[in-house]
């Protein structure tokens, strides 16, 4: 068995195609074939079952690719360690991010500075709702994620707080309303983004005991901002994803008791964390307190 055999045997899994796994490992087809064919008999169990074009894990395959990830996970760490020795001119770092807050807010800022630090590392970004983010944490997909705090099975480091706020359209009834209370909103359609903190969200009425009358679910919080501006529906978001430039189609509202959100950093244990991730904490955390200050 080799690191290699069980990389591409996770990314066929996460691809779930062998064409699409040699695409991207620049790699013949024939290649990924026959190192999974050569895992397989080497472990006596059958990983993929093919059908056509597309694969799927076998019910061992599914157990084997968490297990297959941690080792590469660890096999990263060795390599960060050793380049850190050298400089860290050289290594990969997975990042998650979700929603414009950590997309458009905050990453940018931060990979600026951290190309600058470090050249050599190569940085791959997947973009997902927050959920996902997690998943890919728990997976091992990513090395490090920007998630909704509290998070409380990784390791997190908190880096903004903004507040939640009601948006609705403009010439609404509640638009003269100084604040508002989660049960003003729930009479209303309601539009839930499942993008940024639609789980945040989601806790917040459930703990209030109230169910909004949710007519609209958008993947993109671009799609809820036209959809309340367009006078269809309300919602609740953060107040931080929302763009700088000041639309006058919809109106944002304090809650009333005031909820906070905060954002951070998530690894799934900073003692197996890469040089590369840790650098990305120590940037980003770093580049936070002088915002503040």
């Amino acid at each position: 068995m080799t690191l290699t055999q069980l990389e591409i045997f996770s990314l066929v899994a996460e691809l779930r195609g062998f064409t699409a796994a040699a695409h991207r490992l620049e790699i013949s087809q024939s290649a990924v074939s026959h190192a999974l064919k050569s895992l397989e008999q080497e472990l006596g169990v059958e990983l993929l079952r093919r059908h056509q074009s597309q694969v799927e894990l076998s019910d061992i395959g599914q157990q084997l690719l968490l297990r297959a990830r941690a080792m590469l996970g660890l096999a990263n760490t060795l390599r960060q360690e050793a380049a850190d020795a050298r400089g860290m001119k050289r290594g990969t770092l997975r990042i998650g991010s979700f929603g414009p807050t950590s997309s458009i807010k905050l990453l940018p800022k931060i990979l600026q500075h951290y190309r600058a630090a470090h050249p050599g590392i190569e940085v791959h970004i997947d973009e997902g709702p927050d959920r996902q983010v997690i998943q890919w944490l728990e997976e091992r997909r990513i090395d490090i994620g920007f998630v909704v705090l509290p998070q409380e099975r990784f390791d997190t480091f908190r880096l903004i707080e903004d507040q939640m706020v009601a948006l609705l359209p403009a010439d609404h009834a509640l638009a003269g309303r100084d604040s508002l209370s989660l049960s003003d909103l729930c009479h209303e359609p309601f539009v839930l983004t499942e993008a940024g903190s639609s789980e945040l969200v989601s806790r917040l009425f459930s703990a209030a005991r109230l169910t909004p009358n949710i007519r609209y679910r958008c993947s993109q919080l671009i799609s809820t901002l036209d959809t309340v501006g367009r006078g269809d529906a309300l919602t609740v978001v953060a107040e931080g994803s929302l763009p700088d430039d000041n639309d006058n189609r919809y109106v944002k509202k304090p809650l009333s008791p005031p909820v906070s959100r905060q954002v951070g950093l998530a690894v799934l244990d900073q003692r197996q964390s890469s040089p590369a991730t840790l650098a990305f904490i120590k940037l980003a955390s770093s580049l936070n307190d002088r915002q503040a200050a």
